[in-house]
């Protein structure tokens, strides 16, 4: 207010204010027409700038013929009072697409495939990474949560299908315009988040260059809004995890002797009917690793905004307790945005700075894949391979059980699993984050400005690991090498440090109904990586407390093959620089014209293949900007198309909390590794042979899409059909044994990923105190291998030239002979036979990864109150159930659990059942057949949220702005044909899984 006081102050004292300029006032309102605050209105040709106040109203020094642009809309001056003014057909039509360093673009104008979802869909949910939120929000991205262990950051990621069968296939994540070095989120508060913004196609992707091949998720967090006042908002939520049912039919422990019995072996199979019908023993073992876990998060915000700048803090605190017993996640984030400009529009800045730590206690399996499939060292299988038959662990401890039972383990693996979750293995991990960045663009000219954004993301992981010294592990290991202390500890420390910087100048003007922006890039990014870890042998229960360093036990040269202690550690520089440009074209509104040129180098390859040039090209027909369709009830029509290139120069799977810019750091390189050899000389062991022929793996997209919004916004929507593939496939070439080792890494085939996908929403009432949509999003992705030297179809699961990656190799099971109870299967040739062998295998098409993915929902507003949902499903994917397997499998049920479905298997007097004979002869021969390959199908009602929302009428007499409740659920519903927990995750064998749980939440929501 005091600028334009000044203006009217000098223009009086001139004598010109009333001869030429005046104060020009209106109202802006939405597409809707509601009041929007916050909206910037320019007088087209100045630097004059208004903003509008919290009931839409502006002023702004401008005359009579002069043309104000809102929000990219022009309007002419008629009068000093404007009055209503609607600026957008559609409220969705005003959406901001960011596409990253620094570019944003509008709906209407925007030529990427992309989408857009919204904090409201994010907030006050109990995950505790935003990921898990994205599921069935936004086609063609695909969230699989593999573990439900709160704080896991075990989530598959993948936009628009698989892009490589051994590299890195997780989307690049920007948050606030700076690359960020994680591919989980555990430490980002979902509720500091204000968009997420996924691009797909070339044109949104090519400008990353080699790191834009898997696709790009833009995060952009909350900030104020300027001439605001302060708001502050807090909210609570408290939920209640359950763990969901399968469908295995665990046997009792009476059905389990009556199995022994029939097949011979195990404990029921000398007793007797009563003895049998008489057993006692019936432990459910779901009980004794399950729980009812709970969790809770505060959040505590606040925003307020002056003339030039504008402030957004935060602090959050999450507490989430495991479902299964030892696991947990506690974490607080701190965030502080600023955002200003001058006095004359020309200088604006921002900064960012998020604070995270976090603790999590895990199971071992998390993170150690070497342990999945062991009986006795992963407590998944607890809950399911346990019989019945077993007593509950009744131990003090694992020195106690040992006391007792001694080695002697046979049929008590439960035991010991029973004995790691309550204490005998700990596994906790730490992490504090910092992301910190700093923008600022100058306008030297009203058409050219400079810029740069520099920013650091910092992050330090520990991990204490303790097989205690009462464990029965650390005991049993502890008696058999007869020494008198057991257990150990690791402690491992990782730091990895980024730097990047980004620089630009850009030209940008407008000619009539020309618009062009040109602008040039450079791109400099610097990662450091630290690590080291320590490994005691020998802990003595006494004094030993985990973490502390207290109760090593001292190496003794007496005894040099226990108490041995270990150290490793580990540093790696690394780096990549990029400059490219930009070009971004519009006339009239009605045609539009992009390109990215980017010339990309990475420290990952040799200086022959160090530098690599990516492009894009996209443009855009308004088909609602003829005179065809202006004045019908089309809202927008867009047409667009994009072809371009991108690049990965991640060229392994990255395990969680690894940067993934420093997996395989010198795969062109010939690398030794220094051992002990003979007589305890020292010597040199070849790990790999460089190959200076190492490049990226190159992606090559082409996209059209279709934007529209229909019937006055009764339906918008987009469709978007692509091909994309992926050049030089990163994976081992084979190698002659006398070079020292086996394989070679190098580029070698490419990969084709071909789909549609299509997104919708119905806007069926639009009241003020009554509104009600519904929106569905659906992808479908064909995958194929189109070519590769070194094809390997020697196991079950294989990638084959010409069919999808990843799939399944297996002889048919056709069903149990009526005459004899036998397995029978389809050999090579089509025949009956009940001895398959390897080579009866066939290539059956079915692949791990599902085809189609997407989601649909409704929300509802209606004079406060409020109910939204959102399902998501997805169709077309096979895993292999080894739970099944086992419990259908009598010789197993000897020592762990079975199904009571092995008591409807074929007998003399059932002859007609699909299940075998307990006592069948070729039980075992079908783990290469399809008989346990399921569809991993599903259904899921991924999120229900009612509450109500009290008025400001309702609320007077209290010192708060708005409030509101709500009672949401998470995961509750889920529809599939799969029998074990959870059918989400992506996996070839279901080696033991951490349940993703069902949610209730209860939530509470005020603004003062």
């Amino acid at each position: 207010m005091r600028r334009r006081l000044t203006s009217l102050g000098l223009l009086a004292f001139l004598g010109l204010g009333t001869m030429a300029f005046a104060q020009v006032t209106g109202v802006v309102n939405d597409g809707n027409n509601f009041p929007e605050s916050d909206v910037e209105v320019t007088v087209k040709g100045t630097d004059k700038v208004a903003y509008t106040d919290e009931n839409g109203n502006f002023n702004i020094d401008a005359k009579v013929g002069d043309t104000l642009v809102i929000n990219g809309k022009e309007f002419k001056v008629t009068s000093t009072n404007l009055g209503a003014i609607k600026y957008a057909e559609d409220a969705d039509l005003k959406e901001v697409v960011v596409l990253g360093y620094g570019l944003t673009s509008t709906k209407p104008k925007s030529m990427a495939a992309s989408t857009t979802v919204s904090s409201e869909v994010l907030a006050n949910r109990p995950s505790a990474t935003f990921l898990n939120s994205l599921q069935g929000a936004a086609p063609g991205i695909s969230i699989n949560s593999a573990s439900g262990s709160p704080g896991s950051g075990k989530i598959n990621v993948r936009i628009r299908g698989l892009s490589s069968l051994a590299a890195n296939t997780d989307p690049l994540y920007v948050i606030d315009g700076l690359i960020s070095s994680g591919s989980q989120f555990r430490n980002l508060n979902s509720n500091d988040i204000e968009t997420v913004s996924v691009l797909r196609d070339a044109q949104g992707t090519a400008i990353y260059g080699n790191r834009g091949a898997n696709g790009v998720v833009v995060i952009t967090t909350k900030s104020g809004k300027y001439n605001s006042g302060l708001l502050v908002n807090y909210d609570v939520l408290t939920s209640f995890n359950l763990i969901p049912k399968t469908d295995y039919n665990l046997a009792s422990s009476k059905e389990l002797l009556t199995i022994h019995k029939i097949s011979g072996i195990g404990a029921g199979a000398s007793m007797t009917d009563d003895q049998i019908a008489n057993y006692s023993t019936n432990t459910d073992w779901g009980k004794e690793f399950l729980k009812v876990a709970a969790s809770q998060q505060h959040n505590i915000g606040l925003k307020f905004g002056g003339e030039n700048v504008t402030v957004y803090s935060s602090a959050g605190y999450l507490e989430a307790a495991g479902n299964i017993k030892s696991t947990d996640f506690k974490r607080f984030t701190f965030r502080n945005n600023v955002t200003g400009r001058s006095s004359n529009g020309r200088f604006n800045y921002s900064s960012q700075v998020a604070i995270g730590y976090s603790k999590r206690n895990q199971l071992d399996q998390e993170t150690n894949s070497g342990i999945d499939n062991n009986v006795v060292q992963n407590p998944l299988f607890g809950t399911l391979l346990s019989p019945a038959t077993l007593a509950k662990y009744s131990f003090v401890n694992g020195r106690d059980m040992y006391n007792q039972i001694g080695s002697n383990t046979s049929g008590r693996s439960a035991w010991i699993l029973s004995d790691i979750i309550n204490g005998g293995i700990k596994n906790r991990f730490t992490e504090t984050s910092i992301i910190a960045n700093v923008n600022g663009n100058y306008k030297l000219t009203d058409w050219l400005s400079v810029g740069n954004r520099t920013g650091v993301d910092y992050r330090n992981h520990e991990r204490l690991f303790a097989r205690t010294p009462n464990g029965y592990l650390s005991v049993n290991v502890a008696a058999s090498q007869n020494a008198q202390f057991g257990g150990n500890e690791d402690i491992t420390n990782t730091k990895d440090f980024t730097f990047s910087s980004v620089s630009n100048i850009t030209f940008d003007k407008q000619f009539g109904d020309h618009s062009l922006t040109v602008a040039a890039y450079l791109d400099y990014l610097k990662a450091h990586y630290q690590t080291s870890t320590q490994r005691v042998n020998g802990l003595d229960p006494l004094n030993w407390s985990f973490g502390s360093g207290d109760g090593y036990v001292p190496f003794n040269p007496a005894t040099p093959n226990i108490y041995q202690r270990t150290a490793t550690a580990d540093k790696l520089n690394a780096g990549t620089l990029a400059y490219f440009g930009t070009l971004d074209y519009d006339y009239a509104g009605k045609y539009g014209l992009s390109g990215v040129v980017r010339r990309d180098g990475s420290y990952r390859f040799s200086k022959e293949n160090r530098w690599e040039t990516f492009w894009s090209v996209a443009g855009r027909w308004n088909i609602d900007q003829e005179e065809f369709l202006k004045g019908t009830s089309v809202r927008m029509l867009k047409l667009r198309a994009s072809y371009g290139t991108t690049g990965n120069q991640n060229l392994l799977i990255t395990a969680d909390n690894l940067n993934p810019l420093f997996v395989g750091a010198n795969f062109y390189k010939t690398l030794n590794n220094t051992v002990t050899g003979y007589s305890n000389l020292p010597g040199y062991n070849l790990i790999q042979i460089e190959n200076p022929n190492l490049k990226w793996e190159k992606s090559v997209q082409a996209n059209i899409g279709l934007d529209f919004s229909l019937f006055n916004g009764l339906v918008d929507g987009n469709v978007d059909v692509y091909d994309k593939r992926t050049e030089r496939m990163f994976s081992s070439l084979a190698l002659s044994a006398t070079n020292g080792t086996y394989t070679l890494r190098g580029n070698n085939g490419e990969m084709s990923n071909k789909g549609i996908e299509v997104g919708l929403k119905f806007n069926i009432v639009n009241k003020e105190d009554f509104k009600f949509d519904v929106f569905a999003n659906y992808a479908y992705n064909k995958n194929k291998i189109e070519s590769m030297d070194n094809q390997d179809l020697s196991s079950d699961n294989v990638n084959a030239v010409g069919d999808v990656a990843f799939q399944w190799h297996l002889y048919k099971y056709v069903g149990v002979n009526q005459q004899t109870g036998e397995q029978q299967f389809l050999d090579k040739d089509g025949n009956i036979t009940e001895e398959p062998t390897s080579a009866d295998r066939q290539l059956t098409g079915k692949s791990y990864y599902a085809p189609v993915q997407g989601g649909f929902g409704f929300n509802l507003d209606y004079k406060g109150f409020y109910a939204s949902t959102l399902f998501s499903f997805q169709t077309g994917g096979w895993s292999y159930d080894n739970f099944y397997s086992w419990l259908m499998d009598p010789s197993t049920a000897a020592a762990y659990n079975g199904s009571a479905d092995l008591l409807n298997g074929w007998t003399s007097t059932n002859t007609n059942s699909n299940t075998p004979a307990i006592t069948a002869t070729n039980i075992g021969v079908e783990g290469s057949s399809d008989r346990f390959l399921y569809k991993t199908d599903f259904l899921r009602l991924k999120n229900i949220s009612v509450g109500y929302s009290f008025t400001k009428k309702q609320l007077q007499s209290l010192p708060v702005k708005n409030m509101r409740i709500f009672v949401s659920a998470e995961n509750i519903v889920t529809w599939t044909d799969w029998k074990g927990y959870d059918p989400e995750p992506i996996q070839s064998y279901s080696l033991g899984v951490y349940p993703n749980p069902r949610s209730i939440s209860l939530g509470f929501n005020v603004e003062f």
